[in-house]
């Protein structure tokens, strides 16, 4: 659906996208992550036709901008929602007129215009809401309503530019639930930058630095694998811990029925005792991935690390005495 090959944008002398090269299927949540000035916003931005790029090539359901007029590029426009950090709600209309608003300016017939706006409020669940003022909505009431009207036009994608940054945890939660029912509902790509999307919906994720995409592939495998790139995003709190005798290993898996007593097996097997310096379990879109720190005395590190490499998790020393 979306097909990027070598894709470069620069604001003067200064590269913002280095040879991007990108897949996302009709569907798909997609996740495009990394650090501030990483490239994440003006990325999105491309793909809706907002900003020009320099080099290489961008499709979307193999429409490609830089061959279309301004007039075919707006039309291309109605298949892209998109959903704001801020909302971006006309304050002086109500609910009900913020989301007929982009029907009204492709001049849909009156009655289809009333049959849509009611159809998507109750899907948002804001028909009570439909005369109200955006002032007099909460925060997560606001992004239903620009939700809403994100996708008056039947759009194949949704745009996601930090649509849940402002709300409180809560609100995100029920927000998330919100994207996940209509992705399903209605197999519309969505596309966002946020790592609370990424945790529990994306099926698939890139990671940016720098402008240049530095690890990408399935949520899962991702966090498994712990790629530098996710290391750097993410932060290597493990070099903060004490480690006054011995080795650690960092081990990342999938918590399942078949694997729950991996961790006690490994120390009957082999003989062996360890203490845990951390632990966590954490859901990743319909997944649950642990990591857990364990600390070995050096002598038990090769023993260790040969079993975990016949097991399906990964593994890293991050830290050994004297090494």
């Amino acid at each position: 659906m979306i097909e990027v090959d070598n894709l470069q944008k620069s604001y003067g002398t200064i590269p913002v996208l280095k040879n991007i090269n990108l897949r996302i299927e009709a569907g798909e949540i997609y996740g495009l992550v990394g650090r501030s000035g990483a490239g994440k916003s003006t990325l999105l931005r491309c793909i809706n036709g907002l900003e020009q790029y320099d080099g290489g090539t961008l499709r979307v359901e193999g429409f490609d901008i830089r061959q279309h007029s301004e007039k075919e590029i707006r039309t291309f426009r109605k298949d892209i929602g998109m959903i704001f950090q801020h909302f971006s709600l006309m304050e002086r209309r109500t609910v009900y007129q913020n989301v007929a608003l982009p029907l009204e300016c492709w001049g849909y017939p009156r009655a289809e215009i009333e049959r849509r706006v009611k159809e998507l409020l109750r899907l948002v669940d804001l028909e009570d809401k439909m005369s109200e003022k955006p002032r007099a909505l909460s925060g997560g009431q606001k992004q239903r309503v620009a939700i809403a009207r994100a996708l008056s036009l039947n759009p194949k994608i949704l745009l996601c530019d930090e649509a849940t940054s402002a709300l409180d945890p809560k609100t995100t939660s029920s927000i998330l639930q919100l994207l996940r029912k209509i992705n399903e509902t209605f197999g519309i790509a969505i596309v966002t930058h946020q790592m609370s999307v990424v945790r529990q919906l994306c099926h698939k994720v890139s990671i940016l630095e720098n402008g240049e995409i530095m690890a990408s592939g399935s949520v899962s495998q991702i966090f498994l694998s712990q790629p530098p790139a996710l290391k750097n995003l993410l932060g290597d709190e493990e070099t903060e811990l004490a480690s006054p005798s011995g080795a650690q290993v960092k081990i990342s898996y999938q918590e399942n029925a078949s694997n729950s007593t991996w961790l006690s097996d490994m120390a009957r097997t082999l003989a062996i005792r360890f203490s845990i310096s951390r632990a966590s379990l954490e859901p990743y879109h319909d997944a649950v991935l642990g990591t857990i720190i364990i600390r070995i005395e050096e002598s038990q590190l090769s023993a260790v690390t040969a079993y975990l490499s016949k097991l399906d998790v990964t593994w890293e020393v991050i830290r050994q005495d004297g090494k």
